[in-house]
């Protein structure tokens, strides 16, 4: 069976044990229910935990694979659904989804192409910093608006913009109400009666009042004086929040300028090297009269079978394998939030809020009613335990510590024993240069245009952790200013004690640090109590205090 019949089942780069064992099971899921054969790949090096796992539960690593491009040959015209630039960006979602395109011409009223979004547009907006002024920027109907977050104008008139202000989240005292909302601002609400008059004698333009909660006629006087729209939603203050960014027509995120288009005249030969050129997710094609009709992609052009890939315990592009995006991604099974990774046709996408992605494969295992090998309960149960730290995580969910157990039995380990052996082995850095020892586990990050990097060892030996601060407080020094970093943080995370020394280099690194966390140094050095997960505790906070300053 050739390679293109292959699917490979991989996990990020650097990866660690829950990225290496949950391919390897789903690998063993995949072939035990479907025709194709599924292949457990690794994008980067086994650290000394994992190896430890496969070497403990008698388990070859999986294959190394550094690259998954690939070429396509032919060229279908893919119809268009119609979509105008009034739209909102959720009308345009919506579209996207339902007909399965990641790329929407956006139409004038005679069918010709005015402008495109794509998903990487969409998911721009959001992932960039937020901008509690963008409604206002794109000039957002209220009709939009209320459309977008299930509710209803009970106040002003629906066609008319939200063309000025802000928006703001009442949910503080009146008094320090005062100090953020401006005139014209848009307020999002509550039901108390007297937070929803004193915006609207702040000046506000609009006020949204969340589940579903009734206009008092006063309230509705009051507005109707001050020219400001009320707005009902059933829906909670944050998921209002959350959603209201998707009511931006749009036409405000929309590529109109040098958009590259073809005709259905072009000749394939013609249109080939535009295409390598540039490399865009889909082309408009429009027709003899000037209509567009639809698109062309790479993939359509080209033909040739694509690497078909399932990604786990990762949806970002930056920590997925080489040229992922010439890849036909099928799957992604995974437990952290939305990234950025985009594909070019819908995929079955499992994202839970669970602490270990190896915790929805034993999910998997029960749904499918397939056994579970001892070796795989092992590498599952190790994967949950590294991954929550031995449930010490603020990410580990009850469902975790359920698989976890159960896996256990399978497995014939005892969790406490086993966690003290893997954590051993995972620590045991002695032979290993700073470098090493400080990229084992490092993410780089990003905030407004700076941009800092954080690195994490834990270990429940408190003599191994010293030895190793000792080590990377040098090299730290030597890191921070390469690559765009200004500041530089590691984390030295003791599992038993449930507490994180962090170490730090750089400008206004231990402002940061001060200001995230309320705390002072202790014998020249900030320890975080209760701290032990990068992702859910230090670096929103981090972010948080960065953005203040």
């Amino acid at each position: 069976m050739g390679n293109q019949r292959r699917v490979f089942v991989v996990g990020h780069k650097n990866p660690d044990t829950d990225s290496i064992c949950s391919a390897i099971a789903y690998a063993d899921i995949k072939n035990r229910s479907h025709e194709k054969k599924y292949v457990a790949k690794r994008a980067g090096q086994i650290n000394e935990e994992t190896e430890y796992v496969l070497n403990r539960f008698g388990v070859n690593p999986p294959g190394y694979i550094s690259d998954v491009g690939t070429q396509v040959k032919d060229m279908d015209i893919r119809k268009s659904p119609d979509a105008y630039s009034y739209f909102s960006i959720k009308n345009a979602w919506a579209l996207m989804k339902d007909n399965g395109v990641v790329t929407l011409p956006v139409k004038d009223e005679n069918g010709c192409l005015e402008g495109i979004v794509t998903v990487g547009d969409i998911a721009k907006i959001f992932m960039e910093m937020p901008d509690n002024r963008i409604l206002a920027k794109a000039r957002t109907q209220y009709r939009r608006i209320a459309e977008t977050i299930e509710g209803e104008i009970t106040v002003g008139n629906e066609h008319a913009y939200f063309v000025k202000g802000k928006v703001n989240i009442g949910a503080a005292h009146p008094q320090i109400m005062k100090k953020h909302v401006e005139k014209d601002d848009l307020v999002i609400m509550a039901d108390r009666e007297d937070d929803q008059k004193s915006a609207i004698e702040m000046g506000a333009s609009c006020i949204i009042i969340c589940l579903g909660s009734k206009v008092s006629g006063e309230v509705r006087l009051l507005a109707e004086k001050n020219d400001c729209v009320v707005i009902t939603s059933p829906l909670d203050t944050y998921t209002v929040a959350t959603l209201i960014n998707q009511s931006i027509p749009i036409r405000h995120i929309m590529k109109k300028d040098n958009l590259i288009t073809f005709s259905t005249e072009d000749y394939t030969d013609n249109i080939k090297e535009v295409m390598v050129k540039n490399r865009h997710r889909a082309f408009p094609v429009i027709s003899k009269k000037g209509k567009c009709i639809g698109t062309i992609s790479r993939r359509n052009f080209m033909g040739m079978h694509k690497k078909q890939i399932i990604l786990v315990d990762h949806n970002e592009r930056d920590q997925a394998v080489d040229n992922i995006e010439n890849a036909e991604i099928l799957e992604i099974i995974d437990h952290h939030r939305l990234g950025s990774l985009e594909t070019l046709q819908p995929v079955l996408f499992r994202n839970q809020p669970v602490g270990c992605t190896a915790t929805i494969m034993y999910q998997m295992y029960e749904e499918n009613k397939l056994e579970i090998f001892p070796e795989i309960a092992g590498l599952l149960c190790a994967a949950i335990i590294s991954d929550t730290l031995m449930f010490r995580s603020p990410t580990c969910t009850v469902a975790d510590k359920m698989a976890a157990g159960a896996l256990a039995l399978i497995a014939d380990i005892n969790i406490e024993e086993f966690a003290a052996e893997m954590f051993r082995a995972g620590s045991n850095l002695k032979d290993k240069s700073p470098e090493e020892i400080f990229y084992q586990d490092y993410k780089k990050f990003m905030a407004e245009e700076s941009s800092f990097g954080v690195g994490q060892i834990s270990s429940m030996n408190p003599e191994e952790l010293a030895a190793l601060k000792e080590k990377l407080l040098p090299f730290m020094e030597s890191e921070c200013g390469r690559h765009g970093i200004s500041q530089v943080f590691f984390m030295l995370t003791n599992i038993m004690e449930e507490s994180t020394e962090l170490l730090y280099y750089g400008e206004n690194s231990e402002q940061m640090i001060e200001k995230a966390f309320r705390i002072q140094k202790e014998q020249g050095t900030y320890i975080l109590r209760g701290v032990v997960s990068r992702k859910k505790q230090l670096i929103p906070a981090l972010m948080e205090a960065f953005q203040d300053m």
